[in-house]
């Protein structure tokens, strides 16, 4: 168990993040390390050179000062000062036969014999001599006196060995802390990082029992992750825009089909029990292509209601002339107003155009337009206006009829909702809602002022850019 539980952590995306930033870590500090060593050996076997060239300098002038007694003198001196330091010194003849030698104790494992079997050569100016173990290593410079002599100064490198011995000992002792900071740190940033894949991951979970509302937090850090959460966000309120949109026409279908469902069966059974009369079949079946019409009716105007609400509506988009567009939709309803003795005005500038489905915006103009005559009585007025203010299309449809009172005005908009005052006339409760979903699929806006008594005023507001394809 303990088994699969490792095998299912070694597979996870945190642990993968981890593993790879704990090797870079890991190669970074090595990385560091080489350089770190390589720019403190070079500087030290800098150093170390400068000192014996100095040194050589030195002796050569209090030689051509003084003698041999002088650098005598001097090299006592320095014994003294240099303990820690210390310097080789060699005076050779002529032949390159050792005359003087002045070699610190702890230097008695090199063979300087060695030197002597190695001509001194202004141009070659370093000679390397091995220890016996061959673990230091001794460095020599050389130069030709006045007198023909020769002055050679050298340096082991142990003291510089020990230093970059320290230096590996000390790399050595913090790097596991470092490896198990690098660990920790990459286990951290991933968990960090990854916090916004968990939430998704329960969020996700948490939908399998019916938490639509549920939703991931920002982690507002304006990367890929933050990006990826909005447009889940986003999906999932457009998902619960859609369920919910389903669910309402679902509820409603059922309740308002089985009115006219019920008529279609008593239809039915009446023509069924028609004996041999074919005239109450006839008018029986006339009902009931009538009652299928209307339902039919109901159920497309639900499904371009819940289309345009979920932004599903497909608009064929063209540059439409409003004023040609409204006087169609007025010609349509002008019989049926003059058999009321309504009268409709309709006032639009030449030119004004917009970018919209002309079908669809036909169809809205037609849904106020019927309202306005519905709901006017006899001698009433209705006008059709529509201008352009600033970088909106607005079109106007007013009337002189019964009004809204302000208690049902923000429920108006609601399928299949209907006014008390509206219950003895025909209709189905869908054409605001159908005309509110078809302007808002269009990216407009619609707006009522009423008043009971006095009339009411719709007023839909389009985006003026012809652009808008």
């Amino acid at each position: 168990m303990c088994l699969k539980h490792l095998l299912k952590i070694r597979k996870t995306v945190g642990f993968r993040l981890t593993a790879w930033y704990s090797v870079v870590f890991i190669l970074s500090s090595l990385l560091l390390f080489v350089m770190g060593y390589f720019f403190l050996s070079s500087a030290l076997h800098r150093q170390d050179r400068k000192a014996v060239l100095l040194e050589i300098r030195q002796l050569s002038a209090k030689y051509k000062a003084g003698g041999m007694s002088s650098l005598e003198k001097e090299l006592r001196i320095e014994k003294k000062i240099r303990k820690k330091n210390p310097l080789f010194v060699r005076i050779a003849g002529t032949d390159n036969n050792t005359l003087n030698i002045f070699l610190p104790y702890q230097w008695a494992e090199f063979d300087l014999n060695r030197l002597e079997k190695i001509t001194p050569n202004n141009n070659r100016k370093w000679i390397r001599l091995s220890a016996v173990d061959d673990e230091y290593v001794l460095e020599v410079a050389s130069t030709r006196l006045p007198d023909g002599h020769w002055l050679q100064v050298g340096m082991s490198t142990q003291n510089r060995e020990r230093v970059l011995e320290r230096f590996r000992e000390t790399f050595a002792t913090i790097m596991i802390p470092l490896v198990l900071l690098g660990f920790l740190t990459g286990f951290f940033l991933s968990f960090r990082a990854l916090r916004p894949i968990r939430q998704l991951i329960g969020t996700v979970q948490s939908l399998d029992v019916g938490k639509m509302e549920a939703r991931v937090p920002s982690p507002r850090t304006g990367d890929e992750l933050d990006e990826l959460v909005r447009l889940f966000n986003g999906m999932m309120e457009k998902i619960k825009i859609l369920i919910s949109a389903m669910q309402g026409s679902l509820d409603n279908v059922a309740h308002y089909f089985r009115t006219p469902m019920t008529r279609f069966r008593g239809m039915a059974e009446m023509a069924l029990k028609a004996d041999q009369d074919v005239e109450p079949c006839q008018e029986a079946l006339a009902d009931c292509i009538e009652e299928s019409d209307r339902i039919l009716k109901m159920l497309n105007t639900l499904m371009d209601i819940s289309e345009a609400q979920t932004g599903a509506m497909n608009l064929d988009r063209r540059v439409v002339d409003m004023s040609a567009l409204m006087d169609e939709v007025v010609d349509l309803y002008r019989y049926v107003a003059e058999e009321k003795a309504l009268s409709i005005y309709v006032s639009a500038p030449n030119g004004l155009s917009v970018s919209a489905d002309a079908n669809r915006m036909s169809q809205a103009l037609a849904n106020l337009l019927d309202n306005a005559i519905k709901y006017t009585p006899a001698g009433g007025q209705i006008s059709v206006e529509a201008c352009q203010r600033q970088a909106e299309v607005v079109i106007t449809i007013k009337d002189t009829g019964m009004g809204i009172s302000h208690e049902e005005l923000p429920r108006i908009w609601d399928r299949l909702y209907r006014a008390d005052l509206n219950h003895s006339l025909k209709g189905l409760g869908l054409g605001l809602s159908q005309v509110k979903a078809i302007i808002q699929a269009h990216k407009g806006r619609v707006d009522v002022v009423s008043e009971p008594g006095k009339g009411s005023t719709f007023s839909i507001y389009l985006p003026a850019d012809l652009s808008l394809f």
